[in-house]
């Protein structure tokens, strides 16, 4: 009888449909799942689209790992058929079939192959034994973390071609290799705690990385060091198991590779790379990770034009257009351009900076998008290689868009050549006076810093060494080296890079600090001209610390560049010259029967002009600040005397110091004229001010992006760095607005908030565009002037750059002003020659803005002290800068109909705001000029026999003060047949002591005198409500009696007075008995 050794074909058909059933059931379940919880049917709809999506992608990440494990199983298989016009593309090919200069390397592949259970069992101890202590050391929450499997798999990194650069450099070898990793490598970790477990099933990785064999040495091991990087960032693609299945979701997944990429490019993409010292002792070893650049890409992003219209209507009935931007990229080096909103045919005009290494390999990226609220949408692409760039010099080209994008980019690139030549600084800072840069100015030269090591630090505790590391800064640019831990002789042996302006007026910072507590260890400034006059331009050496040890220094390698183009300017047709770049415009018509282009009868400033923003920034108060002020060797412990510093835009400022106060109050305002460029942040830094190294007490920041969306932020920020302290900023973002009307409100206002610790507050923005200018004067000897302007506006003053060798220079620049009061100031003028003689003068009042249709001039205006037909075109344009969130409620202006209807006899009466005890000279508010509507006028009043005073009562909640302003009395009664000298006393009851007293300046010979003066009282709001005020209206008689003669008194009950309106009234003077 035969025995059966397992179930027969009924048998296995039965168990695949149970488990084909049991699939079914699974699959249901989740139904089953919603419907017992009472979910809608659109949370399992949405759960099946997330499965599909990942199914989806998981499937297609399979087919890209079969596909690329077949052709590395079998190259020359697949490189014939593909030669036959079979199933592979050319781009899948290995490198060495495409290019005739690139080498197979199947010697070094089987090697890798031999090799590689070896180096997985490096791995495998690596992990195990190092990294997973260091997980489990990083977190509470990770102490069960483990590697449950290692395994790198049987498929080997694969070189698919080796391309060698002979002739560059006889001191080094320089290898490009083309590498491809399709592993099946098996990565399990579990964090048994809370019964999570991931991993990672399948990998790919393909790119070109270039090694670098340098400094070649006469010893052994001949090589002193292997140098790798990435020229270009790779490609990745995972296969995620367990928990991180999830990142497999589309959305998801590019999220994860591109994270994962940026943190390889953090440390292996250009300009960042990997030495592998091979001697001991490696000397100039940051140099080999950090060289000079070859040169500096300057890429000026004029324009785009055909872009594709991405935004429909309508379920796409209704086409749109774009809100373009672009994505400049060299590595790992990104620039991001502002958004144009609602063009296909977009203008930025901006100009970026890039450092460039390896030529060729680096390439220039540029993606275009269109900005949308949830995802942008891809408008095109161009790449060009820097050895296009390196040859031309100056090339200037509308590129077409590639890879489905449709259009043309315009750009305009310069190569410059570092050059350790100080005499062409001169001519460099010239040549960038005259470019038009935004969002940064044009850089005259670059500075690289390698900072060495450091040696005998001082220890700020008796025994414990510190964890020295070094900030080091060059205007508003900050760069951090890395911790050393425990030592007080650091070894940083790291390399950074500055951009200059203008290295003569210049200085570099570098501070050493202890990491932990964030207290100096020591301090340097070095003036950068000292760079200009030393060998090399190149200062190698130690330097002293201050405010350190006896013996502390630092060692340092600073390298000065000057960044010269050299080449003649070129014009891309069509587009015109520029100013001062060539002669075209005079050689095109000199002799010629072609008439020239009639001038333009107005101005034509780019899209963003005038579209800054002011950001009004309130510093308030602080508390919990730490104590730094210990006295008798901390045994006693006593205060801080703290102030803060608020940096924003290129811009900073210093609030003033409060003494022994760990909670201060500053209540200071600041403004800054802000555009929407990216990355910009609003940084607040706190000190305790000594006598000798202020100490710091904690810093935060707000994302400028948040203050422009959400318009107002009001917030207590919590202190970083610091163990305590928080601080209450406010934010207001104030757009400019071409109304005349609001002006008069916007004064008043700023008239009652204003800070006394302050300065004026700026109650308009003024943008001005300088065009060009026509038939200037001529210099000495019939020579055309190279002519530039002034602009100033009260101590403000800017300078455009310089058009060479013309009288009709075209500049095409864009200046903003803040503006205090626009009733009495005005825009000065001034068209210099080069050599600073005038060439004409204009002076410009802004009332002729405010009597101007929507606040703008744009027209010729005639020059003073200049030639008979001397001109500039100008775009002039006032913006009322309107506060939502000042705390006085105002009432809104009325329109000019209604008050023609409630004034038909003639204008209203003006008013002046001016400081307490201003005499009316130079005031800082003193001619802050509002007209009170009807109501606010209270004009309906019955006059009294003894006249009338105006007062506005307001209680300022940021400030806890009562502001009182006496604006003016009228019809006032004289006593005696002399006209009195009026002035008006306050006090508030019940207090009669000069701590309540207050008085006007004496108004002379006048029965209606304006005053204008503004007061203040400290005390809360409940307090001020229990308080009467009283005004007397007086007559000084003489100044040598002490009496005066009263002229009428006013009893104003505060509990009655609405605080929080902010409002001027009128009040009928009465006599001391009446009034009593």
């Amino acid at each position: 009888m035969e025995r059966r050794e397992g179930p027969g074909p009924g048998s296995a058909e039965a168990l695949a449909a149970l488990a084909a059933f049991g699939k079914l059931l699974l699959s249901l379940a989740p139904v089953y799942v919603a419907g017992r919880l009472g979910l809608s049917l659109g949370f399992v709809l949405l759960g099946l689209g997330l499965y599909a999506g990942w199914r989806a992608a998981r499937r297609g990440k399979e087919r890209s790992l079969r596909a690329a494990r077949r052709l590395l199983e079998d190259e020359e298989r697949h490189v014939s058929a593909a030669a036959a016009g079979l199933y592979l593309s050319p781009r899948e090919l290995p490198a060495w079939v495409s290019f005739p200069d690139v080498e197979k390397a199947e010697w070094l592949n089987k090697i890798l192959a031999q090799a590689w259970p070896f180096f997985g069992q490096y791995m495998e101890k690596l992990l195990v034994e190092n990294i997973a202590p260091m997980i489990r050391a990083s977190n509470t929450h990770l102490q069960t973390f483990a590697f449950t499997k290692v395994d790198m798999g049987e498929k080997p990194l694969r070189v698919m071609g080796v391309k060698v650069h002979t002739g560059q450099n006889k001191k080094q070898i320089l290898l490009d290799l083309t590498v491809s990793y399709v592993g099946d490598v098996h990565i399990d970790v579990e964090v048994k705690k809370f019964f999570c477990k991931a991993g990672v099933k399948g990998m790919q990785l393909h790119g070109v990385l270039r090694v670098i064999l340098e400094p070649l040495i006469g010893d052994m091991p001949i090589v002193g060091a292997l140098t790798m990087f990435f020229i270009r960032r790779p490609t990745l693609d995972i296969n995620w198991t367990g928990m991180t299945n999830l990142l497999d979701i589309p959305g998801l997944s590019s999220l994860s590779d591109s994270m994962i990429m940026d943190s390889i490019a953090a440390f292996l993409v250009l300009p960042n790379r990997l030495l592998v010292p091979l001697v001991p002792d490696l000397h100039d070893a940051a140099q080999l990770r950090s060289p000079l650049p070859r040169g500096i890409v300057r890429v000026h992003l004029r324009e785009a034009k055909d872009l594709q219209s991405k935004d429909k209507y309508v379920k796409g009935l209704i086409e749109g257009k774009s809100d373009p931007y672009a994505l400049v990229r060299v590595g790992t080096q990104l620039c991001t351009s502002q958004v144009i909103d609602e063009s296909l045919n977009p203008v930025w005009n901006e100009t970026y900076e890039f450092v460039v290494h390896e030529v060729p390999g680096q390439e220039l990226e540029v993606e275009l998008f269109d900005k949308d609220p949830d995802q942008d949408d891809f408008l095109g692409r161009m790449k060009l290689d820097f050895g296009e760039v390196l040859q031309a010099r100056v090339l200037e080209e509308w590129f077409p868009l590639q890879d489905g994008g449709r259009g043309q980019l315009h750009l305009r690139l310069e190569w410059l050549t570092p050059m350790s030549d100080a005499s062409k600084l001169e001519q460099v800072l010239q040549r960038n006076r005259g470019i038009s840069s935004k969002p940064e100015a044009p850089s005259a030269a670059i500075l690289v810093v390698y900072l060495d090591r450091a040696q005998e630090l001082p220890q700020k505790k008796p025994g414990k060494e510190p964890n020295p590391m070094v900030q080091l800064s060059v205007q508003d640019v900050t760069r951090e080296s890395r911790v050393v831990y425990n030592t007080s002789s650091p070894v940083w042996d790291q390399a950074f890079r500055f951009f200059l302006q203008d290295p003569a007026n210049q200085d570099i910072d570098i501070q050493v600090k202890d990491d932990t507590r964030q207290t100096s260890l020591g301090s340097l400034s070095v003036r950068l001209s000292r760079l200009l006059t030393a060998e090399d331009m190149t200062l190698d050496q130690w330097f002293q610390l201050e405010n350190s040890g006896p013996g502390s220094r630092i060692y340092m390698k600073l390298v000065l560049r000057i960044l010269f183009l050299d080449a003649p300017e070129v014009c891309a047709s069509p587009r015109p010259c520029a100013p001062g770049q060539s002669d075209v415009e005079t050689s095109t018509f000199a002799g010629s029967s072609v008439d020239p282009p009639p001038r333009p009868s107005r101005a034509s400033p780019d899209a963003q002009f005038g579209t800054e923003s002011v950001i009004r920034i309130h510093l308030l108060e602080a508390e919990n600040l730490i104590a730094k002020d210990n006295f008798m060797g901390g045994m006693i412990r006593g205060k801080s005397d703290p102030y803060a510093k608020v940096r924003l835009g290129g811009q900073s400022f210093r609030s003033h110091v409060i003494k022994e106060e760990l909670s201060p109050r500053w209540n200071e305002v600041y403004e800054v004229i802000v555009n929407e460029i990216p990355g910009q942040e609003v940084e607040f830094e706190i000190y305790d001010k000594d006598i000798d190294k202020d100490d710091f007490l904690g810093r935060c920041k707000i994302a400028l992006k948040r203050a422009l969306s959400s318009r107002f932020i009001d917030e207590w920020l919590p202190l970083e760095d610091v163990k305590s302290g928080r601080l209450h900023v406010r934010l207001e973002c104030l757009p400019p607005t071409p109304n005349g009307a609001e002006l008069e409100q916007v004064l008043m206002v700023n008239s009652l908030t204003q800070s006394q610790r302050s300065a004026e507050l700026s109650s308009a923005l003024l943008s001005v565009f300088l065009d060009r200018a026509a038939d200037l004067p001529l210099r000495k000897g019939s020579k055309p002037p190279s002519p530039y302007v002034s602009l100033s506006l009260r101590n403000v003053s800017y300078k455009s750059k310089i058009s060479t060798a013309t009288s009709e220079p075209i500049w095409d620049e864009g200046f903003s002003f803040l503006v205090k009061r626009p009733h009495v100031e005005s825009l000065e003028l001034q068209v210099k020659d080069e050599g600073g003689q005038s060439l004409g003068a204009l002076s410009l009042p802004l009332t002729q803005l405010l009597a101007a249709e929507t606040l703008m001039l744009d027209r010729w205006f005639p020059l003073s002290h200049s030639g008979p037909g001397s001109q500039v075109l100008l775009r002039v344009q006032l913006g009322i800068l309107v506060s939502q969130h000042s705390g006085v409620e105002t009432l809104s202006a009325p329109s000019a109909g209604e008050e023609a209807e409630k004034h038909p006899g003639g204008s209203e009466p003006e008013l002046y705001v001016r400081e307490d005890g201003d005499p009316g000279g130079a005031g800082p508010a003193q001619e802050l000029r509002h007209r009170l509507t009807h109501v606010d006028s209270n004009l309906e009043l019955v006059e009294g026999p003894l006249g009338q005073l105006q007062l506005t009562a307001w209680y300022h909640t940021d400030e806890r003060k009562l502001v009182v302003v006496v604006h003016s009395c009228r019809k006032l009664r004289a006593s005696s047949k002399d006209i009195p000298d009026p002035y008006v006393s306050l006090i508030l009851l019940p207090d009669k002591n000069r701590v309540t007293k207050r008085k006007t300046t004496v108004r002379k010979r006048t029965l209606n005198p304006e005053f204008n003066e503004r007061f203040e009282w400290e005390l809360s709001l409940e307090e001020a409500t229990r308080r009467k005020l009283e005004a007397c209206v007086k007559n000084s008689v003489s100044f040598m009696s002490r009496e005066k003669e009263p002229l009428g008194k006013v009893h104003l009950d505060l509990s009655q007075v609405d605080l929080t309106q902010g409002r001027a009234q009128w009040h009928n003077l009465k006599d001391d008995k009446s009034s009593s």
